[in-house]
């Protein structure tokens, strides 16, 4: 692995939704594919607001354990989990296209075909973040097949 390579594998920076009055500064995403084979594919470096989100039923009422939706179907549960994060993140004045990393948790590695279908769908053309794809033992409310966590550049 060359320096350069190194150096900006170590520089992956994390900020934390920008207050407005610190926003005269300006974020920019930087996307950098030192493998040829990663460009087009995803990215593997990036400069960076982190929430984790499942198919957890928002409407639940507060202190509640929240149900869990689309029992046992992954990629009803990724859609949704996507169209969470898609909602939070324009609170803060982001979008997909302004995700720069995402970790996915499963409870099955069979469930990363519709994870990566689901993830196709939800970027759209857009360029796919840096990802981690994890298989873990199980989440926090029984009947969640995946958790995703992503990491945005937010101006706000």
């Amino acid at each position: 692995m060359s320096f350069v390579r190194s150096f900006l594998a170590c520089c992956v920076v994390t900020v934390i939704a920008v207050p407005e009055a610190a926003s005269a500064q300006s974020l920019e995403v930087k996307r950098f594919n030192p493998s040829e084979w990663t460009k087009g594919r995803f990215t593997e470096v990036v400069t960076v607001y982190l929430a984790g989100v499942g198919a957890e039923d928002e409407k639940a009422p507060a202190g509640a354990s929240a149900p869990i939706l689309h029992l046992g179907n992954p990629y009803e549960q990724c859609r949704y989990a996507y169209d969470k994060i898609k909602r939070l993140l324009a609170t803060h004045g982001a979008a997909l296209a302004d995700v720069v990393k995402q970790v996915v948790y499963v409870t099955d590695v069979r469930f990363q075909a519709d994870v990566a279908r689901c993830r196709r769908d939800a970027y759209g053309d857009g360029p796919i973040p840096a990802n981690t794809f994890l298989v873990i033992q199980a989440l926090a409310i029984p009947g969640m097949l995946l958790e995703i966590d992503v990491t945005a550049v937010a101006a706000k």
